[in-house]
């Protein structure tokens, strides 16, 4: 079987047909923007101003440049070996070391993991209670909601990418309302403007600020978290050396403009303590906005939000799990699948307990942390793997990303992911215990296919 120019892809294994490339360009951006879109600033919005003050459009707009620097590695990289396999497959690529290359795959699970679980916060807090006068703690709520996410992954729930269209406008209307909030009041002369300028980090040093922004920073870098799934993508598209370029570059101009944006309504409408204090940010800024919007219509709206990324990460992390048992670097067993409805049953148990794990024991802003400093790591991988790859070439044309740029990714990652962002020591922990689990599962697979005589 021969590979069109345009495909530019790896022929299929002898006798498997090749996946649908049935996702073309406009698909692709709504794609993209729809996975960007969600937990990240439905629910961290507050927690970022509680590390910077009202000033908290900045960190949005410096993640926005950091996640545009990591995003042209990315393209580079789909354009050059279009392929679903993401970062574990560039990392395999450019270093050729089967440990590190599981290390990236099960961070990139984790992160998964975290984010659905730092959903599972934001859907048990106050964009609920808006809703309901639901009694039950907090925690037991998290909990429940990730039960019902398993429940949903093991009786075959899957989205196409059409469906993940319905939700991208769903999401984006809630935002459009905020953005409608905001140009009412400066039309009105509401709000006050002297907050976007106000910095309140630490004592106040100079040092106190830098780590401050660096901090808000790196937690809002979490609301950009998803545009490197869609490489994922790569095998069903058209064309995907041409229209993964445009795709990312757009989907992440547009969902960091409307992220600083929403930043800048909510710090003008809404004191940065009053933010903090809230787990549904964004419903404060809808009941200070004058616009009569009903409060529960938008609360069902964040939750839907949540809920959808919650969902998708949940199942994105079952099957990393599947896949990595069924390549022999996680223990065979964990590739069972449910013989009626044929889901990765073992994987949905295990991630689902993590997640319960995570849930038990974080909050949003630690959970959405710990997701970002995960997706960070890889990130720095990711931007160094595409200089070192620039020494194997391919026949096809591809985007080639300006050296500087990632040099500068890997740079803003590590920074982002070094102690200077004052994260506090319990994200390093969680992280620290989540790779500890996954690489303990390494080692017995490793003993086990030892014994076997299958290594």
């Amino acid at each position: 079987m021969t590979t069109s120019a345009k495909d530019t892809g790896t022929p299929p294994p002898s006798g498997e047909p090749a996946l649908n490339r049935a996702i073309g360009p406009k698909l692709l951006i709504l794609f993209v923007i729809g996975d960007i879109l969600g937990t990240g600033i439905y629910a961290t919005t507050g927690k970022v101003a509680g590390k910077v003050g009202g000033a908290l459009w900045l960190p949005f707009a410096i993640g926005f440049v950091v996640a545009i620097l990591t995003a042209a590695s990315y393209v580079e990289l789909v354009g050059k070996y279009p392929k679903a396999a993401g970062a574990a497959l560039y990392t395999q690529k450019a270093f050729k070391v089967p440990f590190l290359t599981f290390i990236i795959a099960f961070m990139v699970m984790c992160s998964g993991l975290s984010s659905a679980s730092a959903a599972a916060r934001a859907f048990s807090g106050d964009y609920l209670g808006e809703l309901t006068s639901n009694a039950l703690p907090p925690t037991l709520v998290a909990i429940l909601f990730i039960l019902a996410l398993a429940a949903l992954n093991l009786r075959g729930v899957s989205e196409s990418v059409k469906t993940n269209v319905v939700l991208t406008l769903v999401e984006l209307t809630g935002l459009a309302i905020i953005l409608a909030i905001g140009a009412y009041a400066v039309l009105s002369g509401d709000g006050e403007p002297s907050r976007l300028t106000d910095f309140e980090a630490g004592d106040g040093t100079a040092y106190a600020l830098m780590t401050g922004v660096l901090g808000a920073t790196a937690l809002g870098f979490f609301a950009f978290v998803g545009f490197e799934d869609s490489v994922n993508m790569a095998e069903e598209t058209k064309d995907p050396t041409r229209t993964f370029p445009r795709a990312i570059f757009l989907g992440v101009a547009v969902t960091g403009t409307i992220y600083v944006l929403v930043a800048l309504v909510s710090s003008l409408l809404v004191d940065y303590k009053v933010l903090e204090g809230s787990s549904g940010p964004l419903l404060e800024v809808v009941k200070a906005g004058g616009i009569d919007f009903p409060h529960k219509l938008f609360a069902l709206i964040a939750l839907f939000a949540v809920t959808n990324s919650a969902l998708i990460n949940i199942m994105m992390a079952s099957r990393l799990c599947y896949g990595m048992a069924n390549e022999r670097i996680l223990p065979r067993a964990m590739g069972r699948v449910l013989s009626r409805r044929r889901t990765p049953v073992v994987g949905i148990v295990f991630v689902s307990l993590l997640a319960i794990g995570l849930v038990s024991t974080g909050e949003i802003e630690g959970l959405g942390d710990t997701t970002a400093f995960l997706l960070l790591c890889v990130f720095a991988v990711v931007n160094v793997a595409v200089l070192v790859l620039r020494r194997d070439p391919v026949e096809h044309k591809h985007y080639r990303a300006p050296t500087v740029l990632p040099v500068l990714g890997a740079l803003t990652a590590l920074i982002l992911a070094s102690p200077l962002a004052d994260r506090p020591a319990e994200v390093y922990i969680r992280a620290g215990v989540l790779l500890a689990i996954g690489i303990g599962l390494w080692a017995v697979n490793k003993v086990v296919l030892k014994a076997r005589g299958e290594e």
